[in-house]
């Protein structure tokens, strides 16, 4: 902290607080030995190396650092915007962070602090600047914020974060860094209590950077048996890094070729089928009694409370990222949105968690239900003040400089962050070094989905191979006027992909309607009389 005096009489001190940069630390080993006769996931890949911090590189300037003379000249210039409209202050001072610099002001007593909100456009006038943000209050202070970006910005490094004190000690389930504040602080949360992220900006305002980030994280964190994650690029290149860890990382439908999902149709059959593996889940849960939440589980099953002959196993957490979500949207619309709302009001409690984004944050792609279950939500620069309140409900994103100033909501207050940067060799160096350590046999299976959602037609079916419990369905499904397949599942207690299958053989007959997302079947006979001469009709007893 330092405080620059005045030289002229009724001049206004300014104090000066500039941060360090956190001194890096060695990363260190993740090596947690569970008590002696406890279960260790770590021991399917028991010689697993994590990787060092020297695969990435320092991308820091040496000319970035905000002098004093620009300091005083922006104080000046905001004390003279403020006098010319009548505005008194009696403090003032500059918390200098990578890319934006801090003003807080105190006004003289009587103030409005409204009066002070609208001059926004005057101060960026006066000062020259694009990205001027008033925060006023600044929450939990009693002071009005004024920020202003800095003549030579810097550059936050992954390393700077990644090897940052904060990161490596953090304690958290899922930790992941962003990059740094505009306090210079890193900036450090856990994907479990967000539990899902919406990232939206415009075209090269860094989300793509911000994805890598995000997994890179998680990458310098946990062992392959602990995280897996679920690529979905409709834009096919922006992930295509990450497909080397396929065996170590990924997860995937045992049918598809490739982890990283390019494919609408696969896209849509993956969605449903992590419904299906948190449907499992939580089945789980139930069978274990006492638990409720994916972290007392697998503590359950690591103390050895629970048989793995009865279908228990350790848990990973599952991480789905989706890059480009206003394509999946406008391509296949409820068959992605359905699921994917399904997950986000349900998944939590079973470690499954959502990370969407998009350039076009309009109100027809971030939908109401997708809203509603995201309460995390990040804004990188968008074009227009509408986008800024479709995406985080407040303005501010559209006063954002670009390059990776972004905006966090939490859930809460707002909160402005440089984020770190990472090059692409960056990546394909940490993958590459993942990827030459032994793995599994193959990636993390997702459950595979009943037929039901692949579309079938009515032309596949075969009355020789209807299942044995096709008329008892049929009747089930009339006598309920409920055309689900759970409903199935549970009163015949078979497999939820055999009951899908018996759907499947109901519709392509006619007795039920087609799939209409997460709706249940129209059911197409209002008694088991007509059902019953129906089945006669197409000789099927």
């Amino acid at each position: 902290m330092k405080e620059i005096p005045s030289h002229l009489p009724n001049e206004i001190a300014l104090t000066i607080e500039r941060k360090e940069t956190e001194q890096e630390v060695k990363v260190k080993e993740q090596v947690i030995a569970p008590p002696k006769g406890d279960f260790d996931p770590r021991l399917e890949l028991p010689h697993y190396k994590f990787p060092s911090i020297d695969l990435l590189e320092d991308h820091r300037s040496s000319n970035s650092e905000v002098s004093e003379q620009e300091l005083i000249a922006n104080k000046n210039k905001i004390i003279d915007t403020l006098k010319n409209y009548g505005i008194q202050i009696n403090k003032i001072k500059a918390t200098i962070g990578p890319t934006v610099t801090l003003y807080e002001i105190v006004p003289a007593p009587g103030v409005k602090i409204s009066k002070i909100r609208n001059l926004e456009d005057d101060i960026a006038l006066s000062l020259a600047a694009l990205g001027i943000r008033i925060i006023a209050p600044i929450p939990g202070k009693g002071t009005i914020g004024i920020e202003v970006p800095n003549l030579n910005p810097e550059i936050v490094s992954m390393r700077s974060v990644i090897g940052s004190l904060r990161f490596q000690e953090a304690k958290f389930d899922l930790p992941i860094t962003l990059g740094k504040t505009i306090q210079n602080e890193v900036f450090v949360f856990d994907l479990t209590r967000s539990p899902h992220l919406l990232i939206s900006g415009a075209t090269g305002q860094g989300k793509s950077v911000g994805l890598n980030v995000i997994i890179t994280s998680l990458l310098y964190k946990k062992h392959p048996a602990e995280l897996k994650f679920v690529l979905i690029d409709p834009k096919k290149i922006e992930l295509s890094s990450y497909s080397i860890i396929e065996k170590h990382f990924l997860a995937k439908l045992p049918e598809n070729q490739d982890a990283i999902i390019i494919d609408v149709m696969k896209a849509k059959n993956t969605l449903r089928s992590l419904t299906i593996e948190m449907d499992n889940r939580y089945d789980l849960l139930k069978e274990a009694g006492g638990v409720r939440t994916i972290t007392e589980y697998n503590e359950k099953f690591i103390k050895r409370q629970l048989d793995p002959n009865k279908g228990h196993r350790y848990l990973p957490y599952i991480v789905v990222v989706i890059d480009e979500f206003a394509d999946l949207i406008l391509t296949a619309g409820h068959e992605v949105e359905d699921p994917i709302a399904r997950i986000a009001q349900l998944a939590r409690a079973i470690g499954i968690h959502l990370i969407i984004a998009t350039q076009r944050p309009s109100t027809n792609i971030i939908t109401g239900s997708i809203k509603a279950n995201f309460p995390s939500r990040i804004a990188f620069r968008v074009s227009s003040m509408i986008d800024s309140r479709t995406i985080l409900d407040y303005p501010g994103a559209n006063q954002l400089i670009g390059r990776g100033d972004l905006l966090i909501s939490l859930g809460g207050d707002l909160v402005r962050i440089q984020c770190a940067y990472i090059d692409t060799p960056e990546i394909t160096k940490l993958t590459e070094f993942i990827a030459a350590q032994q793995s599994p046999e193959h990636s993390y299976y997702l459950p595979e989905i009943p037929e039901e959602a692949e579309g079938l037609s009515s032309e596949n079916f075969d009355p020789n191979k209807k299942d044995e419990l096709f008329v008892d369905a049929a009747r089930l499904i009339v006598q309920n006027q409920q055309g689900s397949t759970s409903l199935i599942q549970r009163r015949f207690s078979i497999g939820y992909t055999r009951a899908g299958r018996i759907i499947d053989q109901l519709e392509s007959v006619g007795i039920v309607g087609p799939y209409e997302g997460s709706k249940a079947r129209q059911v197409l006979f209002t008694d088991l009389t007509s059902l019953d001469q129906y089945l006669k009709q197409i000789d099927i007893n």
